[in-house]
C-alpha cells in the first residue's frame, strides 16, 4: 500500500513567506475576499485574524491538497518532494496540478523533468496583461530546490574537473523571452491589488483587454517618438530659379498644431530672368560680344525643266484642270513635303493587282470545284484571293488618302 505523506513545517514556512500575511480581509479582483495566508473559503468583509489563526486557516486549506497529491501521485515520493509539490499545488490550484505536466512527469518516473515543469508556471494576469512574474520565478525556485533536496542531505557529488558544465541548448524554453516584472501587492482600501512596479495602477479601472492596451501602448509610443523629431527646412537647388512649390516644416510644435496639415506649400513665384554673363574673352564691359551669324535657311530651288502633261496624273503634281501646269513654288513645296505614300500610279497597280490575285483565285477554286475537301488546290486559290482582297482595300484607301490631301503630290 502506497504511504500517505503529512505535511511538514518546511512546506509551511515556504508557503507563509511567499503568501505574506494579510490581517484584515481584502477583496480581489474577481470578487472573492482573501485574509491570512492566501485563505478564501471563509474570508469576507470586514473579517479579521491574528497570526496564529491565519496559520490555523492555512493549515487547514491544505489538508484537500495534501489529499490531492496523495491520490494522484503514483510514483515513490519523499518527505521533501511531496513538501514541494504541496506548495506548488497549493499556488496553482488542486485542478491545476491534476491536469498539469508537473505530475504527468512525475508518474512517468521522471522527477527531475518533473522538477523542471515546475518553473514553466511563472505568468499571472497583471492589468489585463499575461506577464511572467519576478516573484512567481523566485516562487519555482525554491519549490524545485526543495523538491531536489535529499531527505538525508546526502547530495551527488559532481566535481567541476570531471563534469564542466556545458550549456543546454535543447532547453531554451526554461529562460522566459521576457523580463520578469516586479510586483507588489498592497492594500488599497477594502481592495488587494497587484501593481507594477513603475506601471500606472489606473489601467485595472479601465476594464480593457489585453490587445486594447497593447494598441494603446503603441499609440502612446509613437505619439512620443514624433513629438521628439526635429523640424527640418529643405536648402534650396541653386540650379533651378525659381521652385514651383517650396516644402518647408513647421518650426515649432505650436505652428504645427496650428497647421492644417503637416506640410506648408509656399506660394508659386513667378521664374526671374538671370543675368547675363560675360563671355570669357570680352576685352571691356563697354564692348559689345558680336553675335555668331547663324546660316540662311535652305531655300528650295524651283524646277525649270518640269515638263507640263496632258494627263491627270503627272509627275511634276496633280491638276484638276488636266493642262498639268503647275508653278514651280508647288513643285519646289512638294519636294519639301514629300507624302508618306507611294506614287498613285503605284497605288493603282497594287489595286490592279488585287483585283486580278482576288478573281483569279475565284476561277481557280470554280474550275476544281469537284475536288472535295480543303485540297492543296482549293487552300491556293483562296490563299490567292485572301491576297489579293487585302491588296485592293490597301490600295484603295491610300489612293483616298492621297486624293483627299490638299498638298502637292510627288511621284518622286
Amino acid at each position: 500500500m502506497k504511504p500517505r505523506y503529512q505535511v511538514s513545517r518546511a512546506a509551511v514556512e515556504l508557503i507563509k513567506r511567499f503568501e505574506g500575511y494579510r490581517m484584515k480581509a481584502a477583496q480581489l479582483p474577481d470578487g472573492r475576499w482573501t485574509l491570512g495566508y492566501g485563505h478564501t473559503l471563509t474570508a469576507r468583509a470586514g473579517a479579521s485574524v491574528s497570526e496564529q489563526d491565519a496559520e490555523a486557516l492555512l493549515l487547514y486549506d491544505l489538508i484537500s491538497v495534501a489529499h490531492a497529491v496523495n491520490e494522484h501521485a503514483y510514483a515513490p515520493l519523499n518527505q521533501n518532494q511531496f513538501d514541494a509539490l504541496v506548495c506548488f499545488a497549493f499556488n496553482i490550484g488542486a485542478e491545476n496540478f491534476i491536469r498539469s505536466a508537473v505530475l504527468r512527469r512525475l508518474n512517468e518516473g521522471a522527477p527531475l523533468l518533473a522538477a523542471c515543469e515546475m518553473e514553466m508556471w511563472r505568468k499571472a494576469d497583471v492589468e489585463g496583461e499575461r506577464i511572467v512574474v519576478d516573484a512567481l520565478v523566485r516562487r519555482r525556485a525554491a519549490e524545485k530546490a526543495l523538491f531536489l533536496t535529499p531527505p538525508d542531505g546526502a547530495w551527488v557529488a559532481a566535481p567541476s574537473p570531471l563534469l564542466r558544465p556545458k550549456i543546454d541548448y535543447d532547453a531554451g524554453r526554461l529562460v522566459p523571452s521576457q523580463d520578469p516584472a516586479a510586483i507588489t501587492t498592497s492594500l488599497i482600501g477594502d481592495k488587494a491589488v497587484a501593481l507594477r512596479e513603475g506601471g500606472s495602477p489606473a489601467l485595472m479601472d479601465v476594464g480593457l483587454s489585453a490587445s486594447e492596451q497593447a494598441a494603446a501602448a503603441v499609440g502612446a509610443r509613437l505619439e512620443a517618438i514624433l513629438s521628439d523629431e526635429t523640424a527640418f527646412t529643405p536648402t534650396p537647388i541653386p540650379e533651378l530659379a525659381a521652385p514651383t512649390q517650396d516644402l518647408i516644416m513647421p518650426e515649432s510644435p505650436a505652428q504645427a498644431a496650428a497647421a492644417p496639415s503637416p506640410f506648408i506649400y509656399a506660394t508659386p513665384q513667378p521664374p526671374v530672368a538671370a543675368a547675363p554673363v560675360a563671355a570669357p574673352f570680352q576685352l571691356t564691359p563697354d564692348e559689345p560680344m558680336a553675335e555668331p551669324a547663324l546660316p540662311p535657311p535652305p531655300v528650295a530651288e524651283p524646277v525649270a525643266d518640269a515638263e507640263p502633261s496632258g494627263s491627270l496624273f503627272n509627275l511634276s503634281g496633280f491638276s484638276t484642270s488636266g493642262s498639268g501646269e503647275s508653278a514651280p513654288q508647288e513643285v519646289a513645296a512638294a519636294r519639301v513635303q514629300p507624302h508618306a505614300f507611294g506614287g498613285v500610279s503605284l497605288l493603282i497597280s497594287l489595286g490592279l493587282l488585287g483585283l486580278a490575285l482576288f478573281g483569279g483565285g475565284i476561277l481557280w477554286n470554280l474550275s476544281v470545284g469537284a475536288v472535295e475537301g480543303l485540297s492543296p488546290i482549293k487552300m491556293f486559290g483562296w490563299g490567292a484571293s485572301v491576297i489579293g482582297m487585302i491588296c485592293f482595300a490597301t490600295s484603295t484607301y491610300l489612293l483616298m488618302r492621297r486624293l483627299g490631301d490638299p498638298r502637292p503630290i510627288d511621284e518622286n
